[in-house]
């Protein structure tokens, strides 16, 4: 029988995370329309290094990752129907194995998906729905064309779950997915999560496995927010913003105080004083980096950085899928 091949996948705003077994891709959620030949280069100008071009089954073809948005027509769609298989949402995620073939070679074996979504689209009447239509595009038999080379992966087993759950398994199991002998507390009794991503900020809290309602919940306070004080009179688009954050070639020095206040008006709306109850509170997501010389401290000593803030949450849904697989077999 041949073995599946398991991947986390965090379906970020931001960045599509993927990890496997010592593999890690990050893809810039940049979609463009491609408008046709690109312009060659100039005598006396540099050339910048081309995004990838994604040509999907439908023939419609994009450019994704980072510099997407200066090769074609932005398609800036951070709205949740994207996850139910928008055209933009399939050319990111075949971007993702794209870079990740390009760098390990191809995948022959069939692959089990561990994907992670934002908790909006958990909660309420249509999260089975979004789950359902997530599993019915992803779950498939994929072929597609990235540069004019073609791809091609069989996804055989697609499970879903929240992002920040990712996040506490990331914390408490290791890379053979059994738990961390002294951060088993962190499962067995009561840990928050705080994850700020590109559009939202999303608060966990877990007690004994299970969710506590009232302290979860998420809030429009994303790295988003933090790019929108800057682009005030609306110069850039999301993507050129987020290309010149990650370059650290945007001032956010007076946009920062300001945001780092409504990320932490939103904590205390929802917890109060409650995280002092907490083992510990884990903060992953690029806007934990933006505010690593703060937010660890508003915890007084409880919060805790990973180690990979960006990854951390593809990570630790890879875990998952082998603590599950483990718990299978026995």
């Amino acid at each position: 029988m041949t073995e599946t091949m398991n991947f986390g996948l965090d379906l970020g705003m931001g960045a599509l995370k993927l990890h496997g077994n010592q593999q890690s891709i990050q893809l810039i959620s940049q979609v463009a329309v491609n408008n046709g030949p690109l312009v060659g280069r100039m005598l006396g100008l540099g050339s910048s290094r081309l995004p990838l071009r994604i040509a999907l089954p439908s023939r419609s073809t994009f450019f994704v990752d980072s510099g997407a948005h200066d090769s074609g027509r932005p398609v800036e769609n951070l709205s949740m129907d994207r996850f139910a298989g928008s055209p933009e949402m399939l050319a990111l995620f075949y971007g993702a194995f794209t870079r990740l073939i390009q760098r390990s070679g191809d995948i022959s074996q069939p692959v089990s998906i561990t994907c992670g979504l934002p908790l909006d689209t958990l909660s309420g009447e249509e999260a089975r729905t979004t789950v359902e239509s997530i599993q019915r595009w992803m779950k498939a038999d994929h072929i597609w064309k990235a540069n004019d080379q073609e791809n091609h992966l069989n996804v055989t087993e697609v499970r879903v779950t929240s992002q920040p759950a990712g996040a506490l398994f990331d914390y408490v199991l290791d890379d053979e997915g059994k738990i961390v002998p002294e951060r088993r507390s962190a499962y067995t009794q009561e840990v928050g999560i705080v994850s700020i991503g590109m559009n939202t900020t999303e608060l966990l809290v877990v007690r004994e496995k299970v969710p506590v309602q009232r302290f979860t919940g998420a809030s429009t306070t994303g790295v988003r927010r933090l790019l929108e004080l800057v682009n005030g009179q609306q110069l850039y688009s999301l993507g050129e913003l987020d290309t010149l954050l990650r370059a650290n070639k945007l001032d956010i020095s007076q946009a920062l105080p300001i945001w780092e206040r409504e990320v932490t008006g939103e904590i205390e709306k929802r917890w109060g004083k409650a995280w002092r109850r907490f083992t510990a509170v884990i903060l992953v997501g690029g806007g934990a980096i933006l505010l690593k010389n703060s937010l660890p401290y508003f915890f007084n000593g409880k919060g805790i950085l990973t180690d990979d803030p960006v990854q951390s949450i593809a990570r630790g849904l890879w875990k998952l899928s082998l603590f599950q697989n483990h718990n299978r077999k026995n």
